[in-house]
């Protein structure tokens, strides 16, 4: 049911509905006792429910967002890497005065939760943050062809129309680590890890080769058997650069990144290694200081709210922004043959 619906029924117009819905007439317009009670009648009868969407825009009181998350986050492994995004949007949300609602009812299929299913809520908020490593384009696509106000942490390729996002900059920041090896002597380089799939890998995996052409070294690549699996044979892979005489790694997971230098000092070779953000699954321990990414996550999950409001608001602004991510420096990335 609709309002046009509910105003055929009773014989008055749409925006007599409205007023009634809302519980209030404008002062040039008259409605009668009679009128009033026909349309909340009808309303009763039909179980007419307002789009909380249209009730949003046009009483602007309804002040929800939705957090919804491709994979669990808590309690996770892969809880302290969300935690600061979702500390990001709860404090932004806070100074807007809105309430959060997390979508824990999508099913699971696949080992991956579904955004539009049989009892989908994700109506009953203003709109969205999606938050997750890989986001189903499908999905995006019906978001955006159904007009539903989202927006992602982390960039996202065109899903039939620009994506709203806020991601890091990865590309950016993975090309100044190679830059660093390569001011450092290393001219025969090495990627661990996808490099592709995911935008964020893709990202990490396009800053390291052109930033390898550019400054006309070896960059060679070394991946995991399966997307998203830990390196499970580190002295093949460390064996493997070796022969190849690569004196600098940047790997893509930290946690592949401590394994293998690691490795290389229990066997005494000099091997640089770089690691291109914080872990997402347990590491070996280590007392080393990595090279390595700082994600402005906190910062991510701030600003997908911002952006989000703006377009639920209809005012102009950013809808896809890139945050620049911290080079840290640390002991795994020295001089060649140090």
């Amino acid at each position: 049911m609709t309002q046009q619906d509910i105003a055929r029924m009773t014989g008055v117009s749409q925006a007599t509905v409205s007023l009634v819905l809302n519980g209030r007439s404008d002062a040039d317009v008259k409605l009668s006792a009679e009128t009033r009670e026909k349309v909340l009648r009808a309303i009763a009868e039909t179980g007419y429910v307002a789009d909380p969407i249209a009730r949003r825009l046009a009483a602007r009181h309804n002040r929800i967002i939705g957090v919804f998350t491709y994979e669990p986050v808590f309690p996770s492994a892969n809880s302290d890497f969300f935690h600061p995004f979702l500390v990001g949007i709860e404090q932004q949300a806070e100074v807007l005065g809105c309430d959060l609602l997390l979508m824990t009812s999508a099913p699971v299929v696949d080992g991956r939760r579904r955004i539009f299913h049989g009892d989908n809520r994700l109506r009953l908020a203003d709109g969205s943050v999606l938050l997750g490593r890989t986001l189903d384009r499908t999905d995006l696509a019906r978001l955006l062809a159904e007009e539903i106000p989202f927006v992602s942490i982390g960039r996202r390729d065109d899903a039939g129309g620009p994506v709203p996002y806020v991601g890091a900059d990865y590309a950016a920041a993975t090309a100044e680590i190679v830059r660093r090896a390569v001011a450092l002597g290393h001219d025969r380089l090495a990627y661990l890890g996808q490099g592709s799939g995911p935008e964020s890998w893709a990202d990490r995996g396009r800053g390291f080769r052109e930033a390898a052409a550019a400054a006309g070294v070896y960059g060679g690549h070394f991946a995991p058997p399966a997307e998203g699996e830990p390196v499970r044979d580190t002295a093949a892979v460390l064996d493997a650069a070796l022969a190849a005489g690569v004196t600098a790694v940047v790997a893509e997971e930290h946690a592949d990144g401590v394994a293998l230098f690691e490795l290389a000092r229990e066997r005494g070779v000099a091997l640089s290694v770089a690691t291109l953000g914080e872990p997402t699954r347990a590491a070996l321990p280590t007392a080393v200081e990595f090279t390595s990414l700082r994600i402005p996550r906190q910062a991510m999950g701030a600003q997908a709210v911002e952006v989000l409001t703006a377009l639920i608001e209809g005012t102009p602004g950013g809808r896809q922004r890139l945050l620049p991510c911290e080079v840290v420096s640390g002991e795994t990335l020295s001089e060649r043959g140090n």
